[in-house]
């Protein structure tokens, strides 16, 4: 389910809302580590709790596509990589967007009120787990008709928040967030209902 087989060209052509996060992310990377225009780039684009609570709105989006460091990026968007073109095949192009951003948003929001108004982040792990949760609510859907899929996804899921829990700074609650507003959001998605009438379209 999560091994990857395609070719670099099939990739792109079979999942490619997942390929223009991914170019998007390492974009956003390398223009962060300009000099001079790579910081502004990124203090501009960090989630702040304060500056977000004095108006400064966009970083809670801005911040979902900036990164740390080539290993953070590279972490985040290698597991993009492998779970979220089963999502994207699954929900659809849109649906999967809405997924991805919303919990890479409320992810941050989470982090607002949770957190000091000093805390900054950056990254796309709320994000991450937003796809972690969306297959958290396609288990719950299908726990009778393919417990193998429960068998695949839960251990996935609660050993990330472990790690969540376990590493150093880490966002703690824009993981949380982003995994309740996935799950919630695949809740909608993924109800026998509107499965149904996906298919019919």
């Amino acid at each position: 389910m999560f091994i990857r087989t395609e070719s670099f060209k099939q990739f792109l052509k079979l999942y490619p809302i997942v390929s223009t996060i991914i170019a998007i992310n390492f974009i956003v990377y390398i223009l962060t580590i300009l000099p001079v225009f790579g910081d502004f780039i990124f203090y501009a684009g960090m989630s702040v709790n304060y500056l977000i609570s004095e108006g400064q709105w966009w970083r809670i989006i801005t911040s979902v596509f900036i990164h740390g460091g080539f290993i953070h990026v590279l972490f985040n968007m290698f597991s993009l990589f492998l779970f979220g073109p089963e999502l994207e095949k699954i929900a659809g192009k849109a649906r999967f967007i809405t997924i991805y951003l919303l919990a890479g948003i409320f992810g941050n929001v989470a982090t607002v009120v949770t957190q000091d108004p000093l805390y900054a982040s950056v990254g796309a792990s709320g994000a991450i787990f937003g796809i972690f949760g969306a297959f958290s609510a396609l288990v719950y859907y299908t726990r009778r008709t393919m417990p193998q899929l429960k068998q695949i996804i839960m251990p996935l899921v609660v050993i990330s928040v472990i790690i969540t829990f376990l590493s150093p700074n880490v966002n703690i609650a824009s993981h949380l967030g982003g995994l309740v507003t996935g799950f919630f959001l695949g809740l909608s998605y993924f109800s026998p209902k509107r499965i149904v009438r996906w298919r019919k379209k």
